[in-house]
This record gives C-alpha cells, structure tokens and sequence, in this order.
C-alpha cells in the first residue's frame, strides 16, 4: 500500500468539470460514464494542495511575477525525468500547450503557410493550423504490427513541399506511442535539411511505462537547439489542466524572442498566481505521487487489455509506451463510426472518444482514458461489453 489512495472515490459533478458536467452536451444524454477527454478523477499530491491552501489563506491576489524558484523546478524536474540540462533563461510560460502552440504558428509562419502533422493526432493540431489559415499537410502513421511507425519517405516528400512548422506529438496521442532516439534523430535531421522548425509537444512526457523512457527531441544533439521548441506542463503528469500553466523551453535566444514578442502582441504570456504555485509545488515535491501513479494507470491498462482479449476478443489493444490513454481498435466488428458511437452511448452508456477527431487514420478506432479508480474502471469495462454485445 503506497501513500496516495487512488482508489478514493470523489464526486466531481457540479464543479464544472468538462468531463463530468457535459455529458448532455457532448454524448445527447445524462447517463453515460464519461472516460474520454484526457483528465484524472484523481487529487494531485497532497505538497500541491497545501501550497495553494497556503496562497489562498494569505488572502491578496495582486499582480504576480513569476518567481524564478518556477524556472529552477522546472530544471531540476526534467533533469532528474528525463537527464536533459536545460538554462532558466530558456523558459517562457504560457497558460497551456495548446496556447503555445498557436503562438508558435503566428510566431513563425504567415497565412497560408504549410504545417505539417502526423495523424491520427490530438485534434488541436488541426484546428490551430485551420483557424490561423495556415494549410494542414498531413504524413500519415503507418499502422504496422498493432504499433504505428513514422513513414518517413512520405515524411521527407512532405518536407519539401516548402512546409514552414512540424507539430510533433512526443509521446503520441492518442496511441501512448513514444518515439525512440533513432526516429527523434531522423526527424531532426529532416527537418533541419529542408528548414522547417519542429514545435515538441511533450505535455504526456512524465507519463512513462518502465522500462520505456522519455527523449526530449532536442536534447539529443546541440545542432538541434537552432530548430526545435519544446512545450511542457505539469497539467497532464499532476492532473492540473484547470489551473493553466505551462512552459515554452527555447534554447534559441532569436526564436525565443519571437515567440515572446507574439506573446506580447496576442498579451497573452502570464499565469495566474495558482497556476505558478501548482507547477512549483507539483514540480519539486510531486515525485513520489507520480511513481505510484504510474503504477495504478500500469495496472488500469492491463486489467483492461486482459478484459478486452478475454470478453471482447474483436478488438485490439494498442500497447502504449505512456501516458493513461489507451487506444483501441473496433474495425473487426464492421461498424461504422456513427454506429461504434451509437452502440457505446446508447446501449453501453459509455463516453468515448471517437477515432475520427484525430485525422485520418482514426477511423474505426476509440480512445479510453483509464485516470480513473478502479471502481470506475470496473463499471467502465461492463459497459464497453455491453455496448458490444
């Protein structure tokens, strides 16, 4: 028995939780247990809670700067994950990912543009390339053996097209798929050869299965620190997507100043004073909560994949590297998608995420977020056979 209960059972209706409160919005009814957008229905660590406990009880909320103890956590935490040096200078905020990644596309290219993308993949991407007019190019994943690989033939004849930006989803949402210093490698290397700026997105890079490990993109070679930015946060790892802070880490100083300067123009570059407070705490004392963590979502994910084989043997399983995610795949059962979401809310009363958001590819698929107590996972698994049965 570790020190965090994640079997702790808590009720998140009412609070405005995305997951929670929008079922009849998002599925047309009430009753379904949601498992889809990617957040846990568990506490942070305790270390998180009580810094804020501690914010709040001082009682004025004035302008805030951010300290620079952020920077050292920042520092110190990935150093200590995942063995990359990274200098506080290097660090811009920003209030999420998805943010980041929008300044980054008025940043460093111009309407109508090429961006380039790996679907399936976080739907974001595509929305934040659309609504800014800059053009979507897509280099599909190849699905090989139950594990997407990078075709990278189709990779480099995208490349030179004359595409400006590379969006790339380290580790990969949906899958949990990680790539390895050999594709990162590659992927560089490409990218440098036909100049266009690799934006990581890492946000589930804390979120690793042993003996799987994380590679920050641009740690691998100092060449590659001209060419890539990095997006972290603590949202994902700690469960904090409310609380809005994230870091931009740009070794470059040119393209560090671009980005800041658009930040400027769009004034949109601070965190609030909880948001600063969470990702300190989280980042200095949220260790040790994330290792048994990692190793209640290990479980989560195989108790599901047993189920899945034994009860529901159509479908397959994507083994992830990371992350809570898991993505599945119902083609074998010869349903539409329209269908798959018919059958899951309908007859099984369960909110997925439907393959299709993510590009295509995603066809036929669904993605399950396993956050969740066991409990939860429980009823969720009775559900999914339900609806399939």
């Amino acid at each position: 028995m570790g020190n965090y209960d994640f079997d702790k059972r808590i009720d998140r209706q009412n609070t405005a939780s995305v997951k929670w409160g929008l079922n009849n919005v998002i599925f047309g009814t009430d009753d379904v247990l949601p498992m889809w957008v990617a957040d846990m229905d568990f506490e942070p660590p305790h270390e998180v809670s009580e810094a804020l406990r501690e914010r709040l009880e001082h009682g004025i909320f004035g302008y805030t700067y951010i300290p620079e103890a952020a920077a050292d956590a920042i520092q110190s935490w990935v150093k200590k994950r995942h063995d990359w040096d990274i200098q506080a200078s290097w660090i811009l905020y920003s209030p999420g990912v998805v943010p980041s990644i929008g300044v980054a596309i008025h940043a460093f290219t111009q309407p109508g543009d090429k961006v380039l993308i790996q679907s399936p993949v976080y739907t974001p991407f595509f929305n934040t390339i659309e609504q800014n007019d800059r053009v979507v190019v897509n280099s599909p994943l190849i699905l090989k053996e139950n594990r997407y690989e990078i075709d990278f033939a189709d990779f480099e004849e995208k490349l030179k097209e004359d595409v400006k930006l590379f969006i790339l989803c380290n580790p990969h949402n949906p899958s949990g798929r990680s790539w390895n210093e050999g594709e990162l490698r590659k992927i560089a290397d490409l990218c440098m050869q036909y100049n266009c700026l690799v934006v990581s997105d890492e946000i589930h890079s804390d979120l690793m299965f042993k003996p799987n490990r994380h590679v920050p993109i641009v740690s691998l070679d100092e060449k590659y620190q001209n060419h890539i930015i990095t997006f972290v946060a603590p949202s994902k790892t700690f469960n904090l997507a409310g609380l809005q802070a994230s870091a931009a880490i740009i070794p470059n100083a040119e393209l560090r100043k671009a980005f800041k300067t658009t930040q400027g123009k769009l004034g949109f570059f601070h965190l609030n004073i909880f948001g600063v407070t969470a990702m300190e705490a989280a980042y200095r004392h949220g260790e040790a909560w994330l290792e048994e963590l990692i190793a209640y979502v290990k479980e989560n994910i195989d108790i599901t994949t047993d189920f899945i084989k034994q009860e529901l043997p159509e479908l397959t399983v994507m083994e992830p590297d990371g992350t809570y995610l898991l993505w599945i795949d119902c083609r074998k059962l010869g349903l539409s998608d329209e269908e798959l979401k018919e059958k899951l809310i309908k007859k099984g009363k369960i909110g997925l995420e439907p393959g299709p958001k993510y590009g295509p590819g995603g066809e036929g698929f669904v993605r399950m977020n396993l956050a969740c107590t066991r409990e939860t996972l429980m009823d969720g698994l009775e559900r999914l056979k339900r609806a399939f049965s």
